[in-house]
């Protein structure tokens, strides 16, 4: 029999995506817009959130996906289509939206295999106009967005679960198992954000990550903070940061498969000099990880993370970005992004940066955000303005 969560388990974890998670942490208000984009395969969980949404005295806007339409659709685009772009559409869509609420649920994790890869980047970099504007408006503090994962058996079948044991990690990793999960996941927070403040009073220029699957020295510079999205992904206990792109230098390979179109990228493996990725490997769709690299202003770092197995709920690895970025594993959680930047990472006002400041900051815009993970034992050594060396996470932990 198909496991299927319960209607109240469902409302429940809404509950922390509406309540809480929108507006900072805050939850949402009454006459704020949802637009919510909801796959096929995750709509048990339709109606428990627009009740959800509706509780808030919100106005949802549920754009519901049929799964296999989009495979159909680059089986048939022409080359235009691909890259046509609705720009009264989604610019209305943009200006309408006071909160985004995204679903990640797959069907099929291997939609796109047979798809050729130039359409996928092709359609990605087609979207940049629509990303920025997003961006913007959240930097302008007028629009929330939240991240989150509905289980399917497709899912579930390609790490080796049974649906009921991979819904059981989303339970455990969202708190779902207590009664009040909000109040839990605050008591979490209030310990993340001590070690980010601590991190933020160190004056680090740059860390270096050295394993036996990395050598590698990120430029971070004073003039970054980090940061812990708690409240945009449902869950987070990561804390991060934006580097300087062009004081990237070393190597390191990623242990964890990269899921990305549709496709499975694994052992992917990345060399810079000077901000730059100047080689790269795979064991497996290597042409899928070049095309998604010569996406514009993809061919940097363009985030570097951590993880603190203190804090994480997630034990084993789900085959999806949003929980292998922040599992926890004895040897740690690092994280590298190719492609756009969190502006929000600069200390000072972000929405008042220029061009010119960006590129000045070593900020860079793309239409790409890939997330590339490992949980080999490593460890990372800061070097603060005044030259001396600080280890600031070793064994899975910060130090700090």
């Amino acid at each position: 029999m198909t496991y299927t969560p319960s209607y109240e388990l469902l409302k429940k974890y809404a509950d922390v995506l509406v309540k809480f998670a929108l507006r900072w942490g805050e939850g949402a208000k009454a006459g704020e817009t949802i637009f919510v984009q909801i796959p096929e395969c995750a709509k048990p969980f339709y109606l428990p959130l627009q009740k959800s949404i509706l509780e808030a005295w919100a106005h949802p806007i549920m754009e519901y996906l049929p799964d296999g339409v989009a495979k159909h659709f680059y089986e048939h685009a022409n080359d235009d289509q691909i890259v046509f772009y609705p720009s009264h559409f989604l610019h209305g869509k943009v200006e309408q939206m006071t909160h985004v609420i995204s679903v990640i649920a797959e069907a099929d994790k291997h939609e796109f295999k047979d798809i050729d890869p130039k359409k996928l980047a092709a359609r990605v970099s087609s979207r940049k106009e629509y990303k920025e504007r997003r961006v913007k408006k959240e930097l302008d503090g007028k629009m929330t967005r939240t991240l989150w994962l509905y289980g399917t058996q497709a899912m579930a079948h390609e790490v080796g679960m049974s649906l009921e044991e991979y819904r059981g990690e989303i339970i455990k990793a969202c708190y779902l198992d207590f009664d009040n999960p909000i109040a839990e996941r605050k008591k979490t927070v209030a310990n993340i954000e001590i070690i980010k403040n601590k991190l933020n009073e160190l004056s680090i220029e740059s860390v270096h990550v050295e394993s036996e699957d990395a050598d590698i020295t990120i430029k971070i510079w004073a003039n970054r903070q980090r940061l812990g999205w708690w409240w945009r992904n449902i869950p987070s206990f990561e804390i991060f940061t934006s580097p300087d792109r062009r004081g990237t230098n070393g190597r390191i390979r990623f242990n964890q498969p990269l899921y990305s179109y549709g496709q499975v990228i694994k052992d992917a493996y990345l060399k810079f000099e000077n901000g730059m990725i100047v080689d790269f490997d795979a064991s497996t769709n290597k042409d899928m990880f070049a095309e998604m690299i010569k996406i514009p202003n993809a061919n940097k770092v363009w985030e570097f993370s951590l993880t603190d197995g203190r804090f994480s709920h997630i034990t084993r690895c789900m085959g999806e970005t949003l929980y292998d970025e922040n599992v926890w594993w004895p040897q740690g959680n690092t994280h590298i992004a190719i492609g756009s930047a969190y502006n929000e990472t600069f200390r000072g006002d972000a929405s008042k940066l220029t061009e010119k400041d960006l590129d000045e900051l070593g900020f860079n815009q793309s239409a790409e955000h890939k997330d590339i993970i490992s949980t080999a034992k490593r460890k990372v050594t800061a070097t603060l303005s005044d030259g001396s060396t600080k280890v600031i996470y070793e064994n899975g932990e910060f130090t700090v």
